[in-house]
């Protein structure tokens, strides 16, 4: 947005006795990514400028379009008539940002390249430290307000503990920038990030695979036959992770693709003995010790059910699945999926997480020590 208005494609424009300021013609927008290599030809750079509307960043100025057409139309960005949705996601996000730019560019800053078991961080420093800063800076007035700021960013994923093993404490402990927010990204990077509406909407789906042949007997993990009916079977792993249909009380439900209803549903109880709280597994010094398990799904998928939430487990786990095989067991909490920390979330949204990530699976679990 900035680049375009410093080359004065974003300006006022005159059409039939009206002027509409701030705005740009989406042709020559799609000639200014070509020749700025920005987008290889004008289909990839149609599709980035939709992706930016599928986004809320940009729209039609008379919004009589929803798609993003490659004619001589007037765009503008929803940032210059104020029509940009600030929901809280952002506004973490552009707060993270700001005080980024902020602590790169003063002296003696407490962005460094620090050390800890031998491995070296950049964008690092203490919890402590931070605290001190963001209250000398006057961005906080005291320091259960910073802790609580260092917390929202540290759960939107802009701030991380440098091995992922704690929340963010006013405390030695060391903390890294996770994005780097000076990095010179490509609108092309828009290109390859996971759409879950891609994923629902596509029926060759990897996360919607179907097992041919299923073995006879006692089962709780559902299957996807090829007719397209739902029926109980055994050692199936697609559609074991949890219902996307946001019924906290359904156990197994079909994948969001499909509106057939199972044939049998069942509400276990829970297979943890007490309520455990983030609190209790964050408090230093708790008997839980974190466990990184890479899980690479096999033609039907990753074979385990997480329930719950704030925080969610693992509530089964197929004993001849691809989650077994890397470690996973029964009552352990997600602490993180694919390097996004999940403790605060429900099992909806994890679950979410997991049916639109890649195939192999990162996650972090915390098991209770014996």
């Amino acid at each position: 947005r900035l680049r375009l208005h410093d080359g004065k494609l974003v300006k006022d424009r005159r059409f039939h006795l009206r002027t509409y300021p701030n705005c740009f013609v989406a042709k020559e927008l799609t000639d200014w990514l070509i020749d700025h290599k920005e987008a290889p030809d004008r289909e990839t750079g149609i599709r980035l400028m939709q992706k930016l509307m599928d986004h809320y960043i940009i729209h039609h100025v008379c919004d009589e379009h929803s798609d993003y057409k490659d004619a001589k139309l007037l765009y503008r960005f929803r940032k210059d008539d104020g029509t940009f949705p600030l929901s809280k996601d952002v506004k973490v996000f552009l707060r993270g940002q700001s005080l980024y730019e902020k602590l790169v560019s003063v002296e003696e800053s407490i962005l460094k390249v620090r050390e800890e078991n031998s491995v070296k961080y950049q964008r690092a420093f203490l919890g402590s430290e931070m605290i001190d800063w963001l209250i000398q800076e006057g961005e906080v007035e005291n320091r259960q307000e910073a802790v609580e700021l260092g917390r929202a960013l540290l759960e939107h994923g802009i701030i991380q503990h440098v091995s992922n093993r704690h929340h963010f404490f006013d405390s030695d402990i060391l903390y890294h920038f996770w994005i780097n927010f000076r990095r010179r990204r490509r609108l092309t990077e828009l290109l390859n990030e996971n759409s879950s509406r891609a994923v629902s909407e596509s029926p060759d789906s990897p996360f919607c695979l179907r097992k041919l042949n299923p073995e006879p007997g006692n089962t709780s993990f559902l299957s996807v036959q090829t007719n397209k009916e739902i029926k109980v079977v055994s050692a199936v792993r697609r559609s074991s992770i949890t219902s996307l249909s946001g019924n906290s009380n359904a156990y197994f439900s079909a994948p969001p693709t499909l509106v057939f209803p199972p044939v049998a549903e069942c509400n276990p109880k829970s297979v943890l003995k007490r309520p455990v709280t983030n609190e209790e597994l964050l408090s230093p010094g708790a008997p839980y010790v974190k466990k990184t398990l890479t899980i690479v799904g096999d033609a039907v998928g990753w074979g385990f059910v997480v329930r719950g939430g704030r925080p969610c487990h693992i509530q089964a786990v197929d004993p001849g699945g691809p989650a077994a095989a890397a470690g996973m067991k029964v009552c352990q909490f997600v602490f993180s999926v694919n390097g996004v920390y999940v403790l605060h979330l429900d099992y909806q949204t994890i679950s979410s997480l997991i049916m639109t990530g890649p195939r192999t699976l990162v996650m972090e679990v915390m098991e209770a020590i014996e």
